[in-house]
């Protein structure tokens, strides 16, 4: 793991840590220097086996159980951090939900479901996250490029990406008076597990055109992005170098059109 010292003495929980995208950012954030803190839902194999791994190689890392679909669950787990670490510098809100439907097939436990974790989940870790940034801090939420693009049967999770797009925006000129910045990061269609939906991208009109040829045609660079090309941007937002940003959306799509 190639090691930097940008991070160095931080202490930063990211949610949704252990796998995909917030396995990457876990990784790429530990080698610069941080303590990370690997939330997980329940795969605690996974978390367990990525805080080995981090150990291994010299990195401070520790994980911890919560749903952040559940407001109590939340503030527990920002607790069982500051209690271990000593405190928080950093949030990362990684975790989320994905969703395809068409409009009369959406039922109130679809909505419940995304916006539950994909909103109230990133705003109450939030909420848990400052109140323990004492000395001040940085936050990244996550956000999706579905905001300003037109995909089939993708209104409803749009819609929960869409609010927080509008909360780092809201939460910018409060959270600086704390020296706080909030951010968020909007990906694109990334090589990860959820990439399994890509299908469902396709509008029936394009069902006979294979994904890898409409993935050249929609995006600029012609390809998928990578979990670690995601994580750069997020470390880049969480630095020294990004002092003068907050409130912003960072879309991270490879030129998606």
């Amino acid at each position: 793991m190639t090691s930097t010292s940008t991070l160095a003495g931080k202490r930063v929980l990211v949610t949704g840590g252990s796998s995909g995208i917030g396995a990457s950012i876990v990784r790429r954030l530990a080698s610069q220097g941080a303590t990370v803190a690997v939330n997980y839902r329940s795969d605690r194999a996974a978390a367990d086996a990525l805080v080995g791994e981090l150990r291994d190689s010299g990195c401070a890392a520790a994980a911890f159980p919560a749903d952040v679909s559940d407001v109590a669950q939340t503030h527990e787990l920002v607790n069982a951090v500051v209690s271990e670490f000593g405190g928080l510098d950093l949030l990362v809100s990684n975790a989320g939900v994905e969703h395809f439907g068409a409009l009369d097939t959406i039922t109130q436990a679809d909505f419940d479901r995304l916006f539950q974790t994909n909103v109230a989940g990133q705003l109450f870790v939030t909420q848990a996250a400052v109140a323990a940034m004492t000395g001040g801090g940085r936050i990244v939420l996550s956000s999706s490029v579905s905001v300003r693009l037109s995909v089939h049967q993708h209104a409803l999770y749009a819609a929960s990406k869409a609010a927080i797009s509008a909360m780092v925006r809201n939460l910018a000129p409060e959270l600086a008076e704390r020296n706080i910045a909030i951010n968020a990061i909007a990906p694109g269609a990334t090589a990860t597990r959820m990439a399994g939906y890509a299908p469902n991208y396709i509008h029936p009109a394009l069902a006979d055109v294979p994904f890898p040829a409409l993935i050249r045609s929609m995006s600029a660079l012609g390809r998928l992005g990578q979990p670690d090309e995601i994580a750069a941007v997020v470390a880049f937002l969480l630095s020294p170098d990004a002092s003068y940003i907050t409130g912003t959306t960072i879309e991270a799509d490879g030129g998606w059109k």
